[in-house]
């Protein structure tokens, strides 16, 4: 959450700050002339950055830093170059304090592999902000690289700002609980702000505000929607636009996590360069009226019951009265298929019936019906959608779908969350058929890991799974799922000649926006190659959302525990809707192996076998390395596998997210 911070500069003023700083004007490329003129602001907003390496970084999350150091930097900037080893010099000995030092990069001229180059030709460790809208720099009044920023968390204004040279001082005495004294030395090469100066005022609230949130926003804060209040008009998006601009910067909304320079999505909910400027910049001028008919009032926004239209067939799953308190087993209820004949399905949509209690359904067709009326998930032989928090629709692509046979039951798992207060839940499914047979056939497998475990107190702790696909396939979409210590997660492709390509990146998870990311162009997977998924957890006090920092955590299925699973939607090249293979039978011989081969060497040290399964095979480890190289291979651990209780391919007993059945 947002803190209030003081309208104060804590120590210095803008005038003071600068003073006696021998600045560089040497004409350069970055910029032409003198750079525009800025003024200190009285605090620092919250804002989020991802950084070179795609890692993700917001300012309000390092409130319990000593301080924050933020270092401007532009590719080319010869004064920085000089000044790496200061820089470094400066993390590696205040990092030590609980002091974060940061560089960031405002320069339209820089992208990020060039930034990376740049990083590593002059020897620059710190990581890289990537100020891409330039919006970060504007409002702490940046004009030139090798400037020093440093930040008080404890009020979040600038304590001081000058050249890199005089930080260390500067932030000596901030520490020591004196005011830091204006320091000498170069400031680099000037930045251009090309939107400093401008009128933002003349921004139109009717010709180039509304269309944005028509686009982008009103899908959810519509009547009815799920957004916390509607846009209904402009004096409603007014009194939100506070919050609208903190929401921007931090880059939690629109609910859209896949990082815009990583592949091509459709149903890409990311705004623009421009739309984010364009709204940013309207609300920091006052968010001004102006002239015209208000569009948001024309006409009346309101949320379909079903946004797809009118579903084919609707499955009420059995209501579930749910607790105000305490941990809630997962239900597994089930419902009659009404269907006569098989259809084919082109599209699902799940609508929960209480939004902050439903965590997840999962779905899936039984040949019988139960006499019990329990679903299980040892039986289940396909699914007919799904969803996780924040999800939308499933819809397949025109040439792709699944299959609903006629008859039997479909089953259910019911993740609900209490929060609170006592409620009676009654999610539906709507599912919407084809009028003909498509020509593929629709798979999924999950990228899992059920043996992650995440130490205590850490901020950053990766876990790495893949799967292996023996036949070329076509990748259509992947569903990312994780729980509340989740920071950030990816996606590669690796192709047997070993190149790697990453395909989706998530500089920051958010539990409660989850959804499929549908790749533009379905990516062509050769035979024998994996695709790899890494996540990263910060089990810290610096997470929000983390129920207990303090705790050793491990896969489980309630939300304060963990998972690692990621479930990817695809066909077979040599498969046809009308001529099926044995999907799972394909998968099963390596997906235990992806699961534990966490450092991708293809051969599972000891050190890797965790979990369950894993502590059983590290007993016997000595006898399943068969040849001896002190490392398990697929084939040896296929032989183990061999005399494992055998489960029903596909199940996992434990196992989360929508779509993870073939």
């Amino acid at each position: 959450m947002r803190r209030n911070v003081p309208a104060i500069t804590m120590i210095l003023g803008a005038t003071l700050l600068t003073a006696g700083c021998a600045i560089d004007t040497a004409p350069n490329a970055l910029a032409e002339g003198a750079p525009a003129a800025a003024s200190t602001p009285a605090s620092v907003d919250n804002f989020m950055l991802v950084d070179a390496n795609l890692a993700a970084h917001e300012l309000y999350r390092m409130g319990d830093a000593a301080a924050v150091v933020l270092i401007t930097q532009a590719n080319g900037d010869k004064v920085l170059h000089g000044l790496a080893g200061k820089v470094n010099a400066l993390a590696e000995a205040y990092g030590a304090k609980g002091v974060e030092v940061l560089l960031i990069n405002s320069s339209l001229a820089d992208r990020r592999e060039a930034v990376l180059a740049e990083a590593e030709t002059a020897g620059l460790k710190p990581p890289i902000l990537l100020d891409v809208n330039q919006l970060v720099g504007e409002s702490l009044g940046v004009t030139r690289s090798a400037e020093a920023i440093i930040v008080n968390p404890k009020t979040w204004t600038i304590a001081w700002r000058g050249p890199v040279a005089g930080a260390a001082a500067a932030l000596d005495a901030m520490m020591a609980g004196r005011a830091p004294m204006p320091a000498n030395g170069p400031l680099g090469a000037a930045i251009a702000f090309p939107e400093r100066g401008k009128d933002h005022a003349r921004i139109s609230f009717v010709k180039d505000v509304a269309p944005i949130l028509e686009a982008k926003c009103v899908a959810c804060h519509q009547e009815g929607g799920i957004g916390p209040f509607a846009m209904t008009s402009y004096e409603m998006v007014k009194g939100f636009s506070p919050m609208i601009r903190e929401v921007i910067r931090t880059d939690s909304m629109p609910p859209y996590n896949a990082d815009p320079h990583v592949g091509k999505f459709s149903e890409d909910k990311n705004m623009s360069p421009a739309e984010i400027k364009t709204l940013v910049h309207w609300i920091e001028a006052g968010a001004p009226r102006g002239e015209g008919v208000d569009p948001l009032k024309v006409a009346r926004h309101v949320a379909p019951e079903w946004p797809l239209g009118k579903p084919d067939l609707i499955l009420s799953i059995p209501e579930y009265k749910i607790p105000a308190s305490g941990v809630v087993d997962y239900q597994r209820p089930m419902t009659v298929n009404p269907l006569t004949e098989g259809r084919w399905i082109r599209a699902s949509t799940v609508t929960p019936g209480d939004r902050q209690a439903v965590h997840h359904v999962l779905t899936g067709w039984m040949k019988d019906i139960p006499a019990d009326g329990r679903s299980s998930e040892m039986r289940w032989r396909g699914s007919v959608g799904g969803y996780a928090v924040g999800a939308e629709s499933n819809v397949f692509a025109g040439d792709v779908g699944t299959f609903l046979p006629a008859g039997g039951a479909v089953g259910y798992q019911m993740h609900y969350t209490p929060y609170g207060k006592e409620t009676v839940d009654r999610t539906q499914i709507g599912i919407y058929f084809r009028d003909d047979a498509p020509k593929y056939m629709m798979r999924s497998v999950v990228v899992i890991d059920t043996s992650i475990a995440i130490p205590a107190n850490t901020a950053r702790h990766k876990e790495t799974a893949s799967v292996e696909f023996p036949h070329a396939a076509l990748l259509y979409a992947a569903f990312p799922h994780a729980h509340y210590r989740a920071y950030a997660n990816d996606l590669w492709l690796q192709t047997p000649d070993g190149k790697k390509t990453l395909l989706l990146s998530m500089p920051r998870y958010d539990f409660n926006w989850q959804r499929s990311y549908t790749f533009a162009q379905p990516v062509r997977i050769p035979a024998g190659s994996r695709v790899i998924a890494n996540y990263i957890y910060d089990n810290s006090k610096r997470n929000p959302a983390n129920p207990d920092p303090n705790i050793k955590v491990t896969w489980g299925e309630q939300s304060h525990e963990e998972m690692l699973f990621t479930s990817l939607q695809f066909r077979w090249l040599d498969e046809t809707a009308a001529s099926q293979i044995d999907s799972e039978a394909r998968l099963a011989p390596t997906r235990l192996f992806g699961m534990m081969d966490d450092n991708l060497a293809g051969l599972l040290q000891k050190s890797e076998l965790r979990g369950q399964i894993g502590n059983m095979l590290s007993g016997f480890f000595a006898r399943i390395d068969a040849d001896a190289s002190g490392g398990i291979d697929k084939a040896e651990l296929a032989k183990a596998q061999a005399l494992l209780p055998q489960r029903r391919r596909g199940s996992q007993a434990a196992s989360d997210g929508p779509n993870e059945n073939t």
